[in-house]
């Protein structure tokens, strides 16, 4: 007869019983843990720069315009004022260049018309029993002669000054531009006369505003790619010409 602890001893460890078919499997530990520690740990998108801006960054098209009545008119957002504007100032050109009417002989005309009317009304209103029309005084406020002297008389000081500082040297990038944009007045005005150049710098007023704030982006990134050729160009011009003017003389002037 065997020993009972010899049987123990050599006895195979027990097997596990595999589950019964139909039972369910213990459930799972969800993963919200490690989605929300996801979430948390990911970083904050990066703020993109919206790149070169020809008002800067935080300016607008109405703000660069005076932010006052005269954007208002200039983005029609006074429709009724810029309609105004442009008819008239269409009216004007008509008469002048179409039509080749004078300027003195239309302010005669009108006036002839404005008082012939006026008198007749006034006369009429005697015998109709009525009272005569009540013309308004009209006077020119000396604050608003101010005002426009002191303005005029600011932006051709301003003119002065940058003239006699692209004269002096001080700045090529600014002598550039006014050479450049002297020249462009010149090519306009000798094809047209200063009447047309007024009807047509009106007439850009009151569309080139307008459709750069409706396609700001677009414009922007254009002028961007522009103005880095720009400097490019302005680069090569400043290393092989520029750069090759002496200046020893100047330098020695000032040392002195």
């Amino acid at each position: 007869m065997a020993d009972p602890a010899e049987e123990n001893v050599a006895s195979p460890p027990p097997t596990p019983v595999a589950p019964a078919e139909g039972a369910s499997d213990p459930p799972l530990q969800p993963a919200a843990d490690d989605a929300s520690t996801e979430v948390v740990s990911a970083p904050a998108p990066e703020v993109r720069s919206r790149g070169f801006r020809l008002l800067g960054e935080d300016t607008s098209v109405h703000k660069a315009l005076g932010g006052g009545k005269t954007a208002d008119v200039l983005l029609w957002k006074d429709k009724k004022t810029s309609a105004v504007v442009i008819v008239g100032a269409t009216v004007i050109w008509v008469l002048f260049e179409v039509l080749d009417y004078h300027l003195l002989t239309l302010i005669s005309h009108v006036l002839i018309g404005l008082l012939a009317v006026l008198f007749l009304w006034s006369k009429a209103t005697t015998f109709i029993k009525k009272s005569p029309p009540d013309i308004p005084v009209v006077q020119i406020p000396e604050d608003l002669v101010v005002n426009v002297s002191r303005a005029l008389c600011n932006d051709i000081n301003r003119a002065l000054h940058l003239f006699r500082e692209i004269a002096m040297g001080h700045d090529l990038k600014k002598c550039l531009f006014v050479i450049v944009g002297l020249w462009v007045n010149s090519v306009f005005g000798s094809s047209c006369d200063l009447l047309t150049l007024i009807y047509i710098a009106v007439l850009l007023l009151h569309t080139v505003p307008i459709l750069y704030d409706k396609y700001q982006d677009k414009v922007d990134h254009f002028a961007g790619r522009a103005h880095i050729e720009a400097l490019k160009q302005y680069e090569v011009l400043d290393a092989k010409v520029v750069s090759k003017i002496p200046r020893g003389l100047v330098k020695s002037k000032k040392q002195n």
